[in-house]
């Protein structure tokens, strides 16, 4: 996967930063499906690291023709199966198989901005890839810095006076190092599919890692590797082997291979060839899956010895729980003479008793739960990767915020100048209903200002028209024969009398009467009108009071008042009588 002839530094891990990377959860969920079995497992993180708390396994109730690539078909089913383990998980890690991952080494020239390396990554990931990058979710891992042969590089121009031999310069040195960094890339369509399947088993997806890592993640935990030499992962599922060299946690090689495709024909056609039987298999079918399995397992090594054949397989570890392990193990060791191990992760990871029978196949929900348990996350998250900063154009930014400010500005114009038209139109409407109620109301405003013009003549005048009404009173003939309709001040001074009489001699003598009472009476016209009472004769007298007229009330004396005079009863106006 790297230049042979590199020269590789001690491994160890470079420092990069997630970007946005999400907080680990206090109990983090791994669910993994393994053919027609999905195998969960639960882990959360404790002062000493992360520990297992629960490993469960249930069998997915799947028609026999159901797709596996449905979602609409394996979620319910998944719903089901978490259910029925009592299972409600809330942030949950599901992993992507090698199959659907394409790997790539690359050699980068060393940089400490993490920007500028995934900037590197996605530029060179994209350039071989079997489908289009627009599809492609890439993430990357660096896994160690390697330092180039001197005839890798072009040979610097000698310096004068430089002796022969001398050792290369810090910035010499510098060019010759490269970062060896593993990318793995999968389709878009892959991300989608366990979005819409953790949607439709109703839980939430909080990450989703790589299923090599997560068995490199569980062997380490197990401490049943040399950390100081390149081991082998032999990996069975139901529908494929893994095979897979790691060293530390770093993944050096990783290749997947069909696993029913070792069934004979008649068999594989008669039941769906599945795996998950193989222990219970005529033994013919069990010796072929286990030659099949060794034979990729020593291709592979093959493979991972022509691309790093500076590094050595020490150990093979064998896992799964198809049955064939032993088998598998045992082949193993007589074809390579290596020292070959069937991993039980129950006993290293001190495992409850009722999670020991779902252990041997649970490496790869053991090691998602851990790596994201753990402090330092997943490797490998394809829902959430490593990025390349976002290229800022500045001046489209200013363009932009100078237009949503003019834009703020015209909304608020519009929403102050709406407020204000708002507020005016309430005002004119309660003008328009106060007009309103004005104009009904106009004659009496009318009626009551002319009784205060008249009042204020009243108290203006030198004259008390009080004492004058009072005087008039005695003056006038008795009301057998005349009576008073109406009293009315004028402006210049005057008074209007209008009275009924019983007869044009009765006006005649109130004529006389008031003159010589010193009051100067304008000519009287007498005009007959009859009203119902008998008094059949009106006019209209104007007098003035003379200035020279003294009114003194204690002298005045007023006719008698009929015997039959009601005015003053109170009886008489309650039954609606009196005139």
């Amino acid at each position: 996967m790297s230049d042979p002839a590199t020269q590789e530094t001690p491994r160890r891990r470079l420092p990069f930063v997630r970007e946005k990377r999400q907080r680990t959860p206090t109990v983090v969920t791994a669910v993994d499906l393994d053919g027609s079995i999905v195998r969960v497992c639960q882990a959360m993180q404790r002062s000493s690291g992360p520990t297992v708390t629960r490993l469960a396994s249930a069998s997915l109730d799947l028609p026999a023709d159901a797709n596996p690539s449905d979602p609409a078909v394996i979620g319910p089913a998944l719903a089901r199966a978490l259910a029925k383990l009592r299972i409600k998980p809330a942030m949950v890690v599901m992993g992507i198989p090698r199959a659907q991952v394409v790997l790539r080494t690359l050699l980068l020239p060393p940089t400490e901005n993490q920007g500028e390396l995934a900037s590197l990554v996605h530029f060179q990931a994209g350039r071989d890839l079997p489908f289009r990058p627009e599809d492609a979710i890439v993430d990357f891992q660096v896994r160690r810095t390697v330092n180039l042969p001197q005839r890798a590089v072009a040979a610097p121009e000698p310096v004068p006076g430089a002796l022969a031999g001398t050792p290369p310069t810090p910035a010499q040195a510098a060019s010759l190092a490269r970062l060896e960094v593993l990318v793995a890339v999968v389709k878009r369509d892959t991300i989608e599919f366990h979005q819409q399947l953790a949607e439709i088993a109703g839980f939430k997806l909080a990450a989703l890692g790589f299923l090599p890592h997560a068995h490199a993640r569980c062997i380490q935990a197990c401490h049943v590797a040399d950390t100081d030499n390149a081991f082998a992962l032999v990996s069975l599922r139901p529908d494929e082997v893994t095979i897979e060299v790691l060293s530390h946690d770093a993944l050096l090689f990783s290749r997947a291979t069909d696993f029913t495709s070792a069934l004979p024909d008649t068999a594989a056609a008669g039941s769906d060839a599945a795996p998950d039987n193989a222990a219970t298999a005529p033994r013919p079918e069990a010796l072929s899956l286990v030659q099949h399995a060794a034979r990729e397992t020593l291709r592979s090594l093959h493979a991972f010895s022509g691309t790093e054949p500076d590094t050595a397989v020490t150990k093979i570890v064998v896992a799964g729980a198809t049955g064939l392990e032993a088998s598998l193990a045992l082949a193993l060791a007589d074809r390579l003479g290596l020292p070959t191990t069937h991993l039980d992760p129950s006993g290293p990871l001190q495992l409850p008793e009722d999670a020991r029978a779902d252990a041997p196949g649970a490496l790869a929900a053991l090691g998602l739960a851990l790596g994201l348990a753990d402090r330092t996350g997943l490797p490998f998250d394809f829902l959430n990767p490593k990025r390349p900063p976002v290229k800022r154009d500045l001046k489209r930014l200013r363009i932009l915020l100078g237009t949503a400010l003019a834009a703020v500005v015209i909304v608020g114009i519009f929403i102050v100048r709406t407020t204000l038209v708002r507020r005016e139109t309430a005002l004119y409407n309660q003008a328009l209903a106060d007009l309103a109620d004005a104009e009904k109301k106009r004659p009496t405003y009318r009626r009551t200002l002319l009784q205060a013009a008249a009042v204020d003549a009243w108290l203006k005048s030198e004259r008390d028209w009080t004492d004058l009404y009072a005087h008039l009173s005695s003056v006038l003939p008795p009301a057998e024969d005349i009576y008073l309709k109406s009293f009315t001040v004028t402006g210049l001074g005057s008074l209007r009398l209008a009275v009924q009489a019983r007869n044009g001699e009765t006006i005649a003598r109130l004529d006389k009467q008031l003159r010589a009472a010193g009051y100067d009476v304008k000519p009287i016209a007498i005009t007959p009108g009859s009203d119902r009472y008998g008094y059949n004769f009106a006019s209209i007298v104007e007098l003035v009071a003379s200035p020279k007229l003294k009114v003194d009330l204690s002298r005045l004396k007023t006719p008698a008042r009929p015997a039959d005079d009601g005015s003053l009863d109170p009886n008489l106006y309650k039954r609606g009588g009196g005139s």
